[in-house]
Order: structure tokens, then sequence, then C-alpha cells
């Protein structure tokens, strides 16, 4: 029996409600679950205060990111997917903010947890690039302490019977 190859993956891309569903769900209109994801959990990164809360996140008194946390199953679905999941569900030219979300905590970030990710996560940025107008803002950073987010934040829009936020 070959073990599963269980890899994490953290994003920022905007509002992590909107984030954990695109990696959750086969698509906005689908009910399935993404092959190979194994959990996706909402949280904090990137910030200077140990334990964060949604409400001093939102302050802009911590440098944290509003992330999506993925265990995936390597052999079901790479790096490069998520990656492209990635890219495709946020606009990474906009520097601290995503639709009408303004803040540092909604700052477009890949945070690594490998050598082999961060090239991979260079060569995505670059190839990215070639498709875009205007430059990608999307900083590389090593993955630090990811701090969950309260419960009620978790698969919130799942719980909502909501496949996307109602902006």
């Amino acid at each position: 029996m070959v073990e599963n190859k269980k890899q994490l993956a953290t994003f920022g891309m905007g509002c992590f409600w909107h984030s954990e569903e695109a990696f959750r769900r086969a698509g906005p209109d689908s009910s399935e679950p993404r092959k190979g994801i194994i959990s996706t959990t909402v949280g904090y990164m990137g910030g200077h205060v140990d334990h964060p809360t949604y409400e001093q996140v939102s302050s802009h008194i911590t440098g944290h990111v509003e992330v999506v946390q993925v265990e995936y199953n390597a052999d079901i679905i790479t790096y490069s997917e998520l990656l492209k999941i990635f890219w495709e569900n946020h606009d990474p030219t906009q520097m601290n903010r995503q639709g009408p979300d303004i803040g540092d905590n909604y700052r477009s970030v890949i945070f690594y947890h490998s050598e082999e990710q961060k090239a991979e996560a260079e060569n995505s940025k670059t190839e990215h690039q070639k498709t875009l107008s205007q430059p990608i803002v999307t900083t590389i950073e090593p993955a630090l302490t990811f701090w969950p987010a309260e419960d009620y934040h978790q698969k919130y829009l799942a719980k909502r019977g909501l496949s996307t936020c109602p902006i």
C-alpha cells in the first residue's frame, strides 16, 4: 500500500471565506469536493502577535494576512494545480485589497512550506505575469506560524449554503 503524500499549502488571496471555497469545491456551481483536498482551514499568518483574533487582524495592528491552509494529497492533486487555483481566483495585481476588501490583511501572498514549493511558486508567478498587463504584487514568503481563525469563520460560506460571497 502506498502512503498518501499529505502536504500543506498556504495562500492569502483576499477574504478567506472565498479563498477556502475556491480550494474546497470543484467549481463555483459544484457541491462536489475538489479531488485531492484533504482539508481546508482559514486563519492568519505572517504577523507578529500570537493567537491573533479576527478583530485584531482586521484592525491592521498585527501584520497578519487572512489565509487558507490547504492539506492535500500530492498523489492526487499537485502543488502546481493548487497554484493555478490561486492565480485564477483573485486579482494578484491589486495591492492590499480584493474587490471591496481593503487592507494589508487581504494582500496576495503565497506562503511556502519547502524550497520546492518556493521554486514552483516563483516559476508560476513568472508564467502568470505573462498573461497580465499589470504587474503582479503577490509576495512569496516562508510559512510562519499558522493561527486558525475562530470557529465561526471555518467553512463560513458552506455553512450558509453559498459558494461565493454575496458581494
